[in-house]
């Protein structure tokens, strides 16, 4: 898996966060995600679903969601903490 440029970050969040075995984070990302199993490994697939559920991507699309933002989303869509954004909320008090 390639990081950012397919689900790999995300199955990586899994393995950290919930102490999911790497087969146990791929089923979980990819029933988040709504697709099979073999797609979170694929560019194509996995480029246009990060852009449409602003996950961030490789090469930043104007208007899109990177940085911060993007982690909140992966926060939101795998249920977990990720300390970077509750930190940035607690300093901003941004809670949206």
């Amino acid at each position: 898996m390639g990081g950012i440029r397919t689900a790999g970050d995300l199955v990586a969040w899994m393995q950290m966060t919930r102490r999911m075995k790497i087969n146990e984070a791929k089923v979980y990302v990819a029933g988040k995600l709504g697709i099979d199993i073999l797609d979170l490994t694929d560019e194509e697939v996995m480029r246009q679903l990060r852009e449409d559920l602003g996950l961030g991507i490789v090469t930043s699309v104007s208007g899109s969601p990177k940085g911060i933002r993007a982690k909140m989303k992966i926060q939101e869509l795998l249920g977990i903490r990720i300390n970077s954004v509750e930190l940035f909320r607690s300093q901003t008090g941004y809670h949206a």
